[in-house]
């Protein structure tokens, strides 16, 4: 038991005075040091046990921090691994791009909206994982005439088409007109402004809904805002997977490429100032450009360490696809029938070099030719007379009817149906012997690409190799002393040069 007895001030004094005299005095001794006390009679062992009783907490806290990010590292990738971080890139210029078209009438088979941004979202995620640099959407002109905008509330909806309700508002009128106010009030504007039935309202369109969408999932998310208002087609966008392509760039990464937003600093004047989604550091730009337009910015690298504002240079979209093969996003295009979609071509060249079509009456390529037959189809089937000219592929994907019943209905097109191939360099089954009666067109997009993306690169590369290997001959001159020289053949000057 502890003694509850206090002690004088001035006795507890003397005892810490006392004490401090021989710490100096050991200190002096020990040459400046402090002395440890050791006791030579306990073990080794017990000298580690004291050890790590002296700092439990600090082993504690690291254990838990390292038992915390094992589990982390587990949730992310697994046992085997991380999730991969940075997305693979081929180190080789990329020349040659690749198109599909697809049909907006896909998106009325679906029963509710939800499903509708799903499917969307497919393709968008199928194109991105297959460097596709644009998506076509055309009308094939067999969609069904769909309900209009279901936005509104259903009793607001029930009141309108119900005939009582329009009714009470005729009566209410002629009693304000039997008054003689001729001046209209408030309540008769609202009701002139506000439409009387679901009719008056813009149909629902398939085709804008399809390309919204697709714009939507291709656009950086830090631009979305400013390019994307709420819209009631883009209600249920949130329901998506991103398609974490190269050019959603993070806040963090350090990207020679970046897209970027212009930034209205001067009231609706061009400036050189550029939101390329890095948190309070915008980027300026070699150029002034008009606030709100999309751009891409090339910056530099070692750039982003520094505590400098960064700088960057504007380039061309198709700049990172040039110059080491980066996939930069898809580009998006609405085409009003089948002809449109072959015509308005909006790369350098007029038109499309490789058209493939794909149906069900196509040409059976199996998985043993796949690699093969397709290569030479595609080097001796190109529109161009020259094979090495090949650029631009579009693969075209019908709808429930099949790309036959888009050419009967197409007013311009002067073919019938029956002989829809004639429109395309390669008319190809990608998917012969399926279990299915049907196949759906995003299930088509998946297996196409699958099938046909990686030859047509392989194909391209091939093609642009030995036209660069001919051009290089061609300006490389070899001189050797078997060549003919400008003089004489007899090797004697000529007699005004001996009298110089």
């Amino acid at each position: 038991m502890f003694s509850t007895t206090s002690e004088d001030p001035l006795i507890r004094k003397k005892r810490k005075e006392e004490a401090k005299l021989l710490k100096r005095k050991r200190i002096e001794e020990s040459g400046g040091k402090r002395p440890r006390i050791i006791n030579d009679n306990k073990d080794d062992d017990s000298k580690k046990k004291k050890i790590k009783k002296m700092t439990p907490k600090k082993n504690n806290t690291n254990n838990n921090k390292n038992k915390n990010n094992k589990k982390q590292s587990a949730g992310v990738g697994g046992k085997f691994g991380r999730v991969m971080e940075e997305i693979p890139c081929r180190n080789k210029p990329r020349s040659g791009t690749l198109s599909i078209a697809i049909p907006g009438s896909i998106v009325s088979n679906c029963q509710t909206k939800e499903l509708k941004t799903h499917l969307v979202g497919q393709i968008a995620r199928a194109a991105a994982i297959y460097h596709v640099d644009e998506i076509i959407v055309y009308d094939d002109k067999l969609s069904k005439k769909h309900n209009n905008y279901s936005h509104r509330s259903f009793k607001q909806k029930r009141d309108e088409q119900n005939e009582n309700y329009k009714k009470k508002e005729d009566e209410k009128r002629k009693e304000k007109n039997k008054e003689g106010d001729d001046t209209p009030k408030e309540e008769d504007k609202e009701s002139e402004e506000r439409p009387k039935s679901l009719v008056d309202r813009p149909r629902f369109d398939p085709h804008v809904f399809m390309a919204r969408i697709l714009q939507y999932c291709e656009c950086p998310q830090y631009m979305r805002r400013h390019f994307f208002p709420m819209h009631f087609d883009l209600q249920f966008v949130g329901l998506l997977s991103p398609l974490d392509a190269p050019h959603h760039v993070r806040a963090e990464d350090r990207s020679p490429y970046r897209e970027g937003l212009v930034m209205d600093i001067r009231n609706g004047k061009s400036s050189n100032r550029v939101n390329c989604g890095i948190w309070n550091r915008p980027v300026a730009i070699d150029r002034e450009l008009k606030p709100g337009i999309r751009c891409t910015v090339k910056i530099d690298v070692e750039a982003y360490g520094s505590a400098k504002a960064l700088k960057g240079v504007v380039v061309s979209p198709s700049a990172p696809r040039e110059t080491d093969g980066t996939y930069w996003g898809y580009t998006t295009r609405v085409a009003q029938n089948l002809t449109d979609v072959f015509k308005n071509c909006p790369f350098d060249s007029e038109e499309y070099d490789l058209k493939i079509g794909t149906s069900e009456r196509g040409d059976h390529i199996s998985d043993d030719d796949n690699n093969n037959i397709l290569r030479k189809k595609i080097r001796n089937n190109t529109s161009s007379s020259d094979s090495s000219n090949y650029k631009h592929a579009l693969i075209v994907f019908g709808g429930v009817a099949g790309i036959e019943e888009c050419v009967d209905a197409d007013e311009l097109c002067k073919l019938p149906g029956n002989q829809s191939k004639k429109l395309f360099d390669l008319w190809i089954n990608i998917c012969p012997f399926q279990g299915s009666r049907t196949i759906r067109t995003e299930e088509a997009v998946l297996i196409g690409l699958a099938r046909l993306a990686p030859t047509i690169t392989e194909a391209v590369s091939e093609i642009h190799k030995k036209k660069n290997i001919d051009s290089k001959k061609e300006e490389v001159l070899e001189f050797s002393d078997k060549d003919v020289s400008d003089e004489d053949d007899d090797g004697d000057v000529s007699e005004e040069d001996s009298e110089a």
